[in-house]
């Protein structure tokens, strides 16, 4: 009896730890009243056999599902223009918001004549392919999957089509890698895929190649996993520009929680897998491997950006080398405020908060705004601000403007005929979506310093995205946020649902 008695014992301290360590999964529908809403539209709020995968019907599975049929219904929305708008009419592909970088650059950028790209010139005054090199093997592998017969016409369409398969599995990793980045908040997934401007944008170009790897490298920062995080992180930055900015606010909030070794391994990763796909580009082309980035300093104010309003409504532009200072002196002092807001906010900000700020401060102070940057902060705000409301606010913002640029361009490609937006009404959208992007920044940061409003802190957690820095002690800590009497993270020492007793009441 004393033998099993030993076991109960040990059986119901088993039970008792996993309740404290696997809490229950946050329901949407009981926190939010958006999601709660908009859940009667398919029957209901879920219950707890959905919740926890009691059937095949698994978070993970359903918005893989949505995601995938989201992104099909933005192929639907492009049909015009394969149907002939990228080919026999300037405008018309404008007039139907369907156009695409894809299908012209098969030609323009040399694929269709088999040019290699960095190591082959192009006709004309690019000279160079103008995207970062694991990019530029994305196209290339799409090139050598699109059938060489027929017209031109029929080759650019299939060189779409590949490119659009080969986009579907990248949003469907992005799908599933935000779904699984916070363990207790699957259905957050479902943000990134129904959101509107994810699927209108997906096939503009080929951002989402990017954004599949950096989801992925939160994915496994989440898990701990900081190696594969930097060579995730590393082969993202080869693709597009914007993921190593990730690094800095990971920078300061290992520095704050004393993570000295997992930051370092994760630079390490970074710097290594970058080198090994840009290393043999760089030493045997390194002219056309260089072409991103005289391409990315050369080019001039362009679509989307503040920048373009005041060059449009002055009659003396700043010229191209004004802009770039200024511009990155102000991206400089986004950083630095960065920065700061980790290091004095009365409880460590979440990653995912402020890996959001970095990359939409990148975004705001740029000299270009293109309508598929979305992608970039899509996935990140699902993680940095799970709130329906605000969500589809800023959503609704970039919806207007991908509509806005588009009859922009009719209007100025129609001739005479001025079918359109003119350039005031063009202005007023990008207004929009810059102060929908705002908006959201302003919200993630009234988080910070407000942590109990914080949706994800609000249900129990600290820091799911964090890694190592989840429920981790500060070490360095600036202003009032040093003095123990009002630093709650340094005052955590217990179980994770320590932080759900704390939150329950809104107190800290």
């Amino acid at each position: 009896m004393d033998a099993y008695g030993r076991m109960c014992g040990m059986a119901s301290a088993e039970s008792t730890q996993a309740s404290v360590h696997e809490p229950d999964p946050v329901r949407p529908t009981q926190e939010d009243k958006v999601a709660a809403a908009g859940s009667e539209l398919i029957g209901g709020p879920l219950g707890r056999r959905a919740l926890l995968g009691a059937s095949w019907w698994t978070p993970v599975r359903v918005i893989a599902l949505v995601a995938i049929g989201m992104f099909a219904l933005g192929l639907v929305q492009k049909a015009p223009c394969y149907n002939g708008a990228w080919f026999f009419g300037a405008s018309s592909q404008y007039t139907h918001a369907c156009y695409s970088d894809i299908p012209h650059l098969y030609q323009g950028r040399g694929f269709a004549d088999g040019l290699v790209p960095y190591f082959d010139k192009l006709p004309g005054d690019m000279q160079y392919l103008e995207y970062p090199v694991l990019t530029g093997v994305f196209m290339e592998v799409a090139s050598w999957l699109t059938p060489g017969s027929g017209t031109i016409q029929d080759q650019e369409q299939w060189y779409w089509m590949v490119n659009a398969g080969m986009l579907m599995v990248c949003a469907s990793v992005i799908a599933v890698c935000v779904t699984r980045t916070h363990a207790r908040r699957p259905w957050d997934g479902l943000l990134v895929a129904l959101a509107p401007a994810f699927a209108l944008t997906a096939t503009i170009n080929w951002d989402l190649l990017a954004v599949a790897l950096t989801a992925a490298a939160m994915l496994m920062w989440s898990r701990g996993r900081s190696l594969a995080f930097g060579v995730l992180l590393g082969l993202a930055t080869a693709a597009k520009l914007y993921p190593f900015l990730i690094l800095g606010p990971l920078l300061v909030l290992c520095w704050r929680a004393g993570k000295w070794r997992a930051f370092g391994t994760a630079l390490g990763g970074a710097i290594v897998a970058w080198v090994v796909v840009n290393g043999p580009v760089m030493l045997f082309a390194f002219e056309g491997w260089s072409k991103f980035y005289t391409f990315s300093q050369e080019r001039g104010v362009d679509f989307g950006s503040f920048w373009l309003i005041m060059a449009q409504n002055s009659d003396s532009p700043l010229s191209t080398d004004t802009v770039n200072t200024l511009a990155t002196l102000l991206m400089l002092v986004c950083c630095a405020g960065v920065a700061v807001l980790a290091l004095t906010a009365p409880r460590r900000p979440r990653f995912a908060q402020l890996a959001f700020l970095i990359v939409a401060a990148f975004i705001l102070t740029n000299k270009v705004y293109s309508p598929q940057y979305v992608l970039w902060l899509v996935p990140l705000a699902a993680l940095a601000r799970p709130k329906w409301r605000d969500f589809l606010i800023w959503q609704a913002c970039e919806v207007a403007y991908f509509l806005g640029i588009w009859m922009y361009l009719a209007y100025t490609t129609s001739g005479d005929a001025h079918k359109g937006l003119p350039t005031d009404g063009y202005h007023w959208a990008i207004g929009l979506h810059l102060l929908g992007t705002l908006y959201l920044c302003v919200m993630i940061v009234r988080d910070i310093f407000m942590p109990e409003r914080d949706p994800v802190r609000r249900s129990g957690d600290d820091d799911p995205s964090g890694g190592v820095l989840d429920g981790a002690k500060d070490v360095f800590v600036l202003g009032p946020a040093a003095r123990p009497a009002r630093h709650a993270a340094a005052q955590f020492d217990g179980p994770q649902v320590e932080w759900g007793r704390q939150g329950a009441d809104g107190s800290l």
